[in-house]
């Protein structure tokens, strides 16, 4: 949803083009990452890097991106190239690909477990990010989503990178049931149909 956002400003020519070379990036940095992941565990600074780039990322929009009309919206788009897209899309790619490989990693030690669920989250990415940006012009309130679940997963991995004790991988953990609630909340809110305001003429 999120890589759909960031093509989605793009013309509808060239938005597949960029998932397809973000992703193509991505997937290099995947299979070094992989390579490296025993570093990566110990390396907690990786983590803060990576959270606080997503929730830079969201906060950015969510914070400093209003538009105050379509026409406004549509020359802010206008500012981000091509190139600049694909390489937006790789960075927030490596930093979800942090978060999922050192998660798989905390419940399997099968490298070819982590290894064949990186290679199909690559995949399953580029397929679900065209569907994604057909949504978002069915569901409009799915753009402010993506940068609330960025925000969300961005904070969850500074806390993880925190040793506060808390597992968001474990049902029995209440740290799961908050992430997860969070979540699912968020995309309700997405879906939801946006309210129309009338005006009524006195």
């Amino acid at each position: 949803l999120v890589l759909a956002v960031l093509a989605r400003d793009l013309p509808k020519q060239e938005q597949k083009k960029a998932l397809t070379y973000g992703l193509a990036g991505a997937f290099v940095f995947r299979f070094i990452a992989l390579a490296l992941v025993t570093y990566l565990v110990k390396w907690q600074w990786v983590k803060f890097v990576g959270g606080g780039y997503l929730i830079y990322l969201s906060a950015n929009h969510l914070l400093f991106n209003k538009k105050g009309d379509e026409e406004e919206g549509r020359v802010s788009k206008q500012k981000r190239g091509f190139w600049a897209t694909v390489a937006l899309i790789e960075l927030t790619d490596v930093a979800f690909a942090l978060d999922s490989i050192l998660a798989a990693v905390a419940l399997t030690q099968k490298l070819w477990v982590i290894y064949l669920g990186g290679i199909m989250g690559i995949i399953l990415m580029r397929v679900a990010a065209g569907f994604f940006i057909k949504m978002l012009d069915k569901f409009p309130r799915l753009e402010q989503t993506a940068y609330m679940l960025v925000f969300i997963i961005g904070t969850k991995v500074i806390l993880e990178a925190s040793k506060l004790g808390l597992d968001f991988h474990s049902v029995s953990s209440p740290a799961f049931w908050v992430f997860w609630a969070l979540m699912l909340v968020c995309i309700i809110y997405g879906v939801l149909p946006k309210g129309e305001k009338k005006l009524t003429a006195k």
